[in-house]
């Protein structure tokens, strides 16, 4: 009976941490909502779509190459790329886990490793409890969810005009992402401006501008992020201490 009512507060916890979040996510999804409605998706599309693909970047990208009838591998490899980050993530996580926890745990947990989540998640005593993180889904995937669909259905009502105003909220999300970190580390900031200026000269170029959108994002960001890596290494932590 005490580890039921244990379970049961965890949960509760978890839906009430992850409340705010969900919040947020529903406002970002409207925005993505809306360029689903752009590539054609219905809202239920949308809906199932956000259900099954909790990430923003990721997400968007998928719905560029719909947009633009990508094939699927294409699609797919896209997909990875953009959301590759969740890979370290979910490393970092599982050392929080108890050892002897299930795989199928682990694979749930593992199946909505957000940023925002991750934070949740790695702040929680040792050993992290699945309870606390699926009570934190219950109130975040639905609404990451719900937003895509209103977002579709919103473009539906709304007047062409407004839609193409909405439509640019979701660059101004990516910017919220992304200058945030610039204003800290100049090695982001100087992947970022790279990644500009470099995007718009290949366009130059007849045989890559012929490329399809995905497929040139998939090779510009393998080649920026060997660059970075081979100009910008990370420090070992030794020397990472002699530098503080």
């Amino acid at each position: 009976m005490e580890q039921r009512t244990t379970t049961v507060q965890n949960v509760l916890r978890g839906m009430r941490d992850g409340f705010p979040i969900g919040l947020g996510y529903f406002t970002v999804a409207f925005s993505l909502g809306i360029a689903a409605h752009k590539a054609g998706m219905t809202a239920l599309q949308g809906f199932v779509m956000s259900l099954l693909n909790n990430a923003s970047a990721g997400e968007y990208a998928g719905i560029a190459a719909i947009r633009a009838e990508a094939p699927y591998w294409e699609l797919a490899v896209l997909t990875l790329i953009a959301n590759a980050r969740y890979l370290l993530m979910g490393c970092a996580l599982s050392q929080r886990m108890a050892p002897g926890l299930s795989i199928g745990h682990r694979m749930l947990i593992g199946f909505d490793i957000t940023d925002e989540l991750f934070g949740l998640s790695v702040a929680q005593p040792y050993p992290l409890r699945p309870s606390y993180v699926y009570g934190a889904y219950v109130t975040t995937i639905p609404m990451w969810a719900a937003g895509t669909a209103v977002g579709i259905v919103a473009g539906n009502l709304l007047p062409l005009t407004i839609v193409n105003a909405l439509s640019a909220s979701i660059y101004g999300m990516f910017l919220a992402v992304v200058i945030s970190p610039c204003r800290k580390n100049r090695v982001i900031l100087f992947v970022v401006l790279a990644s500009f200026l470099v995007s718009s000269a290949v366009m130059m170029i007849p045989w890559i501008a012929a490329m399809s959108a995905s497929l040139r994002i998939i090779l510009l960001t393998l080649l920026l992020s060997v660059v970075a890596a081979v100009l910008f290494p990370h420090p070992d932590d030794e020397e990472a201490e002699a530098a503080c």
